[in-house]
């Protein structure tokens, strides 16, 4: 159970670090309040993983999660760059995320 809620904490890491942008510098109150959120939730889930995971392994899975997600959004989202370079690092964060799971037994 733990894995699935440091996962879901990952994907509103990539809500809130998405709606840094939208929230334009915190000036537009409705996606200010939507990044707040995510904001909340991401780091209770964390929290909650870390009850049962270590808080290494959780740590990096989560900002792995986060960067890989909000990397790969703004190409989709901001039109940054889509370098082969950039997909290579990102695949490698991927390798990273997916050894900590099998390294700490994978549940």
């Amino acid at each position: 159970m733990s894995w699935y809620l440091l996962i879901l904490a990952g994907l509103f890491e990539i809500a809130w670090a998405i709606g840094l942008e939208y929230s334009e510098g915190f000036s537009k109150p409705l996606p200010t309040l939507a990044t707040g959120v995510a904001i909340v939730v991401s780091m209770v889930l964390l929290a909650r993983a870390v009850e049962d995971l270590p808080v290494g392994t959780a740590y990096a899975v989560w900002t792995g999660i986060g960067a890989v997600g909000t990397a790969s959004l703004g190409v989709v989202l901001f039109d940054e760059p889509a370098t082969l370079v950039r997909a290579g690092c990102i695949g490698l964060i991927v390798v990273g995320i997916v050894g900590l799971h099998l390294a700490s037994g994978g549940h």
